[in-house]
């Protein structure tokens, strides 16, 4: 038997529907709020004595093509639409965003406000869709900003960069792996992978593992030869209004030397070599 949160859900969501709203006539008195049961049944295309059975906990295993179609017939939203999946225990289909690559402009404006941390939007794959100014200049040393497993695994000056180059390079792998498991056959994603795998035997090594895991915390440093060593804490977050985009914010403990080194080199990005308010003049040790 399904749990009964299903069935109280779907009764929930049904009885939020105003019949007229879906194309429905509202002849005589009806004895329910919202759709009726064979109504939604009729608009999700499956017949009324399984969707009965669906809402009373008597159907055990629903495909995901049914919820699929039950969500679009009681209109459901992002959030609602997993939510009813969760519920049934299907894994819902892969949804895509109407483009991947565009980030939304309130997310470009919050970017912008950042000023004492680089921050970034990466999509699943790790191309990196956005920057702030201090992001911009963290990644100065490498040839070309675009997508985080390329920078890592091809261009030299990571390795010179990042302090704990291996750890870097797990979580990017481990990360490709889990993108992996929301759509095995999306091609620019494969097309990656095939590039990497014929490049470096050290991706090779990690992307056998077969490790998944998520970026979320990491804690790392970098070398600047304009700023000397800063260690940091990344923070990776899901970008809830578009599927796949992440944001990542890189900090450093108040105080610290390594903030003010971030503080020096936005300075010395934001207003040149004079500075301003003397954070653009040697940056001394603590």
């Amino acid at each position: 038997m399904q749990s009964p949160e299903l069935g109280e859900f779907l009764r929930a969501c049904r009885a939020k529907i105003d019949p007229a709203d879906v194309g429905l006539p509202r002849f005589g008195v009806r004895r329910v709020v919202g759709l009726r049961r064979e109504e939604v049944a009729s608009l999700a295309g499956i017949s009324a004595d399984y969707y009965t059975r669906l809402e009373q906990g008597r159907e055990r295993n629903p495909s995901g093509q049914v919820i699929g179609a039950i969500a679009r017939a009681l209109r459901l939203q992002a959030d609602g639409r997993e939510h009813l999946f969760r519920l049934a225990g299907v894994v819902p289909a892969v949804r895509r965003p109407s483009s991947a690559e565009e980030v939304d402009p309130a997310l470009l404006r919050l970017l912008d406000s950042l000023h004492d941390v680089p921050a970034y939007v990466m999509n699943r794959i790790l191309d990196i869709l956005a920057l702030n100014p201090l992001a911009e200049a963290i990644f100065e040393p490498f040839e070309r900003v675009d997508n985080m497993a390329r920078m890592v695994f091809r261009d030299p000056a990571s390795k010179a960069h990042v302090g704990d180059w291996q750890v870097t390079a797990e979580n990017v792998v481990h990360s490709l792996r889990l993108a992996e498991g929301f759509d095995p056959h999306d091609k620019a994603l494969r097309n990656l992978v095939a590039e990497l795998l014929a490049a470096s035997p050290a991706f090779a090594q990690l992307w056998h593992a077969n490790t998944v895991r998520g970026l979320s915390q990491i804690s790392n440093t970098i070398t600047d030869p304009r700023i000397g060593l800063v260690e940091y804490t990344s923070l990776t977050f899901d970008v809830r209004g578009t599927v796949g985009q992440q944001l990542v914010i890189v900090f450093a403990e108040p105080g610290s030397r390594s903030a003010k080194a971030l503080a020096h080199l936005y300075a010395l990005q934001t207003f040149g070599a004079t500075g301003d308010e003397g954070l653009a003049g040697p940056l001394g040790e603590e």
